[in-house]
């Protein structure tokens, strides 16, 4: 029976005054919102607004200080992802809690009690029928590590399925999508609506709020702003409320000038240590006063590239830096990645552990700054007065918050620690910029500041290469995309004409594949004639 059915009218879930806060830090204060059965909910916020913390309630890994929470009309406690389950909630996080070594079907029934005898024949079953229901495309006997990142989503989202939820919270579901993947999946979850189920969405991409959800519920400094049909808003409206002022939402995008070339790639191969082949033969030129993006889905040597260019991964054929003070042309693979950034080759790269990578967690921003200008320093003592005046000017320039530039960044928001990093890198005036997904997880103020500060880059004649995974952002902020798919160039396209459409099908083809159809294709109009 569907929620709409047993439950007219009243909603899935209502929050009354849901308050939260770690030590000194308030996360939410007295927030009421609600989700009708049959309506998909957008929550948008700024980072630090209280979004995750406040769905991580109604999931049970948090539970509220003060409040209420009320399920089909009912006050509930909800204490653990266990009491989630029992009233039919469900949320699928950003980061997939799945066993690589295991099939769709053993996670999907992992840690599930079951009456009877356990058969995974029945459960596949039952799963190939959730995915006709809904349209998913899911083999219930593929291992995980087979999968694509649409596919390990399929798992995480049938996971909650299976075990009867009828309310979905979705934790950023399209970050990683290409999108022709991300169609797909707002079909499943109208389709999921259609059939009385209450939907949850947390999202950066404001006109992927607007396409699909009914309503906006907005957080703003972890207060409820409130609640608008989407129907009735627009993406300055809603931006205005989260962030409490008018902000200008338009990436200016100015012609290059006198572009030269300043890194010239030349049939570079990486291998990883078991000698899979990670990069084949990729070529291509950054050029000063240009931003040159670069799209394909996670995992398709996006890292390994810019890894290579900074001297942290080894790999064969040319890097040739044309340095503008010298007039010389350098190969950067026979230098250290010291030698690389005197240079003037910078590379913020923003993975998925923040901390693992750029950043020191233990240490203040001042001392995370001064891990790029320690050398600087004369005899045994460290010159910290300009690293001070450097941390203070990022924290004020991006908004950074934080009680002081002394603050341990681990004590910071992800969003905040990103802000820092890109930051410290831009404030090296490099030569070459190199960011990756630079603003994952920042909110859209932060992010348009982050956007603002790459075309003064460029307008300063720094070559930017720019790998991101909003394809609206890409095609508006950069000059050329280049596509990688596999490991491969799949083709580069100019920015000012290209489609969203055309960058998805040349990031989800391999392109020896392409090359392939290319001829076929050649072949067959041969033959007509």
């Amino acid at each position: 029976m569907s929620g709409q059915e047993k439950n007219e009218g009243v909603p899935a879930i209502r929050l009354h005054n849901i308050s939260k806060r770690f030590g000194s830090v308030i996360a939410n204060d007295s927030v009421s919102l609600s989700v009708r059965h049959g309506e998909i909910l957008s929550v948008l916020g700024e980072n630090g607004s209280g979004k995750t913390t406040l769905m991580n309630m109604i999931a049970g890994i948090y539970y509220p200080d003060s409040g209420q929470i009320f399920v089909d009309g009912k006050e509930v406690m909800i204490r653990s992802p266990k009491d989630a389950f029992r009233y039919q909630i469900g949320m699928i996080h950003q980061h997939f809690k799945l066993v690589d070594v295991f099939s769709a079907t053993e996670n999907i029934v992992l840690g599930l009690e079951e009456e009877g005898r356990y058969s995974l024949k029945r459960s596949a079953k039952r799963i190939r029928e959730i995915s006709e229901q809904y349209g998913f495309d899911l083999d219930p006997d593929k291992k995980i590590y087979e999968m694509s990142v649409s596919e390990k989503q399929t798992v995480e989202i049938i996971k909650v399925l299976y075990r009867g939820a009828d309310i979905l919270i979705l934790d950023e579901p399209t970050a990683v999508l290409t999108p022709q993947e991300t169609q797909k999946l707002f079909a499943i979850l109208r389709r999921m609506r259609d059939d009385g189920k209450a939907i949850i969405i947390i999202t950066h991409k404001l006109h992927e709020v607007l396409s699909l959800s009914d309503e906006v519920a907005v957080l703003c400094k972890g207060k409820y702003a409130g609640t608008v049909k989407t129907a009735e808003t627009n993406e300055s409206a809603l931006t205005e409320m989260m962030v409490g002022k008018k902000v200008t939402l338009n990436i200016e995008r100015s012609e290059p000038k006198d572009p030269q070339d300043r890194l010239e790639v030349k049939g570079i191969t990486c291998r990883s240590r078991e000698g899979v082949e990670l990069l084949r033969d990729v070529s291509f030129v950054a050029r000063s006063g240009e931003i040159l993006g670069i799209a394909g889905i996670a995992g398709s040597g996006q890292r390994e590239l810019l890894e290579a260019i900074a001297g942290l991964q080894h790999v064969d054929g040319e890097i040739l830096y044309h340095n503008p003070k010298t007039g010389q042309i350098d190969n950067l693979c026979d230098k250290t990645p010291l030698q690389i950034r005197e240079l003037g080759v910078r590379l913020s790269f923003v993975p998925e552990d923040r901390l693992g990578m750029g950043l020191v967690g233990n240490m203040d921003i001042v001392d995370n700054i001064m891990l790029r200008s320690y050398k600087k320093g004369k005899g045994i003592f460290l010159e910290r007065s300009k690293p001070k005046n450097l941390a203070e000017q990022i924290i004020r320039d991006l908004e950074v918050v934080t009680p002081s530039a002394s603050t341990p960044v681990r004590r910071l928001s992800g969003g905040n620690v990103q802000k820092v990093l890109v930051g410290r890198e831009i404030a090296a005036s490099p030569k070459v910029l190199m960011a990756a997904y630079p603003v994952r997880g920042l909110d859209i103020n932060a992010s348009f500041t982050i956007y603002r500060l790459f075309n003064q880059q460029k307008e300063n004649g720094t070559a930017v290469i720019f790998v991101g995974e909003d394809l609206d952002v890409l095609l508006a902020l950069c000059d050329r995309i280049m596509v990688i798919s596999s490991g491969r160039i799949a083709g580069t396209v100019d920015a000012r004409t290209a489609t969203k459409e055309q960058i998805g099908l040349l990031m989800t083809k391999n392109t020896t594949d392409a090359y392939a159809d290319v001829s076929q294709k050649g072949g067959a109009a041969d033959a007509a004639q």
